[in-house]
């Protein structure tokens, strides 16, 4: 099989929260994933891609089957991934990949189509495979087209403007609970973007005072700044929960900050007040079971589907427009792909024709002895047009639009002229985007 892009991953759509966060790959750990997943049979190039809504990983290979199996093995290893899990996670190679990869970083794949964060997500996941030597000639080639579409997007359609974000909707369903949002004290657990964005919401929306508390605290003060609120510390967070009437919760935490045990205390110590929580952290932050505490009302990340739902209309016709970009731009630089991955072989090819040549003068050196200077150079310079004619002509050939006509006529090449795995290697350089 010829080398190709392919995509395994879950997201909102094929897969609940609950099973969502069992497979995020924290940041702490991306690096050791990269580096595993890139040594493991099939898998020559791979990006991990892990948001609050998807996780993803997106390959390069020449063997799909077995780099899917190198997947798997990773997941159940690591994540105790069982067999009948595995229907959550979608499988989409070659061009459908490659569309795939241009949806996600347009925010056309988005729960929110149009939210902009997703660009810096995408960015982030692959410097990070950059920094980690598991990208090469194709996955930065396509990385680079990815985010050159998804600017070309948000220039050319409505998709961001017609957005409306999870921090937004956050926001609709506090004024749902509260009508007005004038005087309600604010606190935000963790000091990610989202929460940040979330807060700024509340703020302008009428919320009179923010406390944002973070394991760091020197980030907590930076975005507390930011806000015009106060920071505090991670441990001394029970008082000020007792104290809110809105939490924002986004913590990037491995296990629970918030039980039914605790919320039952804080609860106790409110005397009824009613206390909103707003957990938008994968893996969760508040255990679901808080929803049975009386006063307390809980919403997480797939809660908010339906607030954003909202002005879909709006976001529809964007996003058609959006969508005949991507798929045209998709289609191109597939071609473009196919084109470039018989370079291996085209180099070959030459090396392999100028050998031969060199092969038959020395041949004939030997049979009829030393030639005079400008004749060897006469001889010379017909070798160096006889391997550029034929070259050429097989190269243009070996390019053809159609993947099984291309994949045949390379393997039919390869076996003609002997050339050797070793020298078909894919020399590390970047793909024309």
């Amino acid at each position: 099989m010829e080398p190709t892009l392919v995509v395994i991953g879950l997201n909102y759509r094929s897969s609940p929260v609950a099973v969502r966060e069992r497979f995020w790959i924290s940041e702490d750990r991306r690096y050791e994933a990269l580096h595993q997943l890139h040594q493991a049979e099939g898998i020559e190039e791979v990006v991990v891609l892990a948001t609050c809504n998807r996780t993803e990983f997106v390959l390069w290979t020449s063997d799909f089957a077995t780099a899917a199996t190198s997947v798997l093995n990773f997941l159940t290893k690591h994540y105790g991934l069982r067999l009948c899990e595995w229907k959550h996670f979608y499988r989409l190679m070659d061009e459908a990949a490659l569309l795939h990869v241009f949806r996600v970083t347009s925010s056309l794949d988005s729960m929110v189509v149009g939210e902009p964060e997703i660009v810096g997500q995408v960015k982030g996941a692959w410097t990070k495979a950059q920094q980690a030597g598991t990208t090469g000639r194709f996955l930065d080639a396509v990385f680079q087209k990815a985010l050159t579409v998804s600017k070309r997007v948000r220039n050319e359609t409505a998709v961001g403007s017609a957005a409306v974000s999870v921090p937004y909707a956050a926001v609709e369903l506090a004024k749902q609970l509260f009508g007005s949002l004038d005087g309600r004290k604010v606190l935000v657990m963790g000091a990610g973007k989202m929460s940040e964005l979330s807060a700024r919401y509340l703020v302008n929306s009428g919320a009179a005072e923010v406390r944002v508390i973070n394991r760091t605290f020197e980030h907590a003060a930076e975005v507390a700044e930011k806000l015009g609120g106060i920071p505090g510390r991670f441990e001394d967070r029970w008082q000020y929960l007792v104290g809110a009437d809105i939490v924002l919760s986004s913590t990037g935490c491995p296990h629970l900050v918030l039980t039914r045990e605790d919320a039952e205390r804080i609860a106790k110590e409110r005397e009824g007040r009613p206390l909103f929580l707003i957990d938008i952290a994968v893996p969760r932050d508040i255990d679901p079971e808080v929803r049975q505490v009386a006063g307390v009302f809980l919403y997480d990340i797939d809660d908010l589907d339906q607030v954003i739902s909202k002005n879909i209309k709006e976001r529809n016709a964007a996003a058609a427009e959006a969508e005949k970009i991507v798929h045209s731009e998709a289609h191109q630089f597939k071609q473009k792909l196919a084109a470039e991955r018989v370079v291996p072989t085209i180099v070959a090819l030459r090396n392999r024709l100028e050998q031969i040549c060199q092969d038959e003068l020395e041949r004939y050196r030997k049979d009829f002895g030393p030639v005079a200077t400008p004749e060897e150079q006469a001889m010379k310079v017909l070798t160096v047009r006889i391997v550029h004619r034929l070259s050429g002509s097989l190269a243009r050939e070996l390019k053809l639009p159609s993947s099984v006509e291309q994949d045949q006529l390379t393997s039919a090449v390869q076996r003609l002229f002997h050339l050797e795995e070793s020298e078909t290697e894919q020399p590390r350089t970047a793909v024309a985007g």
